[in-house]
């Protein structure tokens, strides 16, 4: 039992990326509320590792008004329903130039349940192989680089990486024995 009815729903917004909801709830023992949501596409995050390397991706991440270093990631917003595996390996190769030999499942989480519909696919790519980076126009700044598996564990302890989709990513690998 959810113990929370929708009895209304509106589009209060909406742009090529995401597209934010006001729903009108009432709760179980009868009291009004509201939630506000936003819908966004699933994604894929993907760990490039090969030999003791993990490639990471910096860029300028406007709403928090800084460079912050993150796994590959990313959605297509105008094909929502890609096969994630398919998006895996594009985001890869857009954003890094790499291409894997081997791409592992590792799971599926929520970006932030709380107020948003958007999950990641999380990938293990390896057998890594470069070439060039086909980065979009949103992504002219971005850097790419292999930083040593301990480095990338210092860099999320010391708050250096504050992207929580990479840190969950991560997370995963090292419970699941993958890192």
């Amino acid at each position: 039992m959810t113990g929370i009815r929708t009895k209304a729903s509106r589009i209060v917004y909406e742009n090529r990326w995401m597209r934010v909801r006001e729903d009108a709830i009432e709760r179980q023992d009868g009291s009004p509320g509201i939630y506000g949501v936003v819908e966004k596409a699933d994604l894929a995050v993907i760990v490039p590792l090969d030999h003791g390397l993990i490639h990471l991706v910096e860029q300028y991440r406007y709403p928090v008004q800084g460079r912050y270093w993150e796994l590959p990631q990313g959605s297509w917003e105008d094909a929502p329903g890609t096969d994630p595996l398919e998006l895996a390996r594009a985001e890869l190769r857009e954003e890094t130039g790499l291409t894997a030999a081997t791409m592992t499942r590792v799971g599926h989480l929520f970006e932030c349940y709380g107020y948003s519909t958007q999950g990641y696919h999380i990938y293990l790519a390896q057998g890594l192989r470069a070439g060039e980076a086909q980065r979009e126009a949103t992504e002219q700044d971005m850097v790419s680089r292999a930083f040593p598996v301990d480095e990338v564990l210092a860099m999320v302890t010391d708050g250096v990486i504050k992207d929580s989709a990479t840190v969950a990513a991560l997370g995963m690998l090292r419970l699941k024995g993958l890192l």
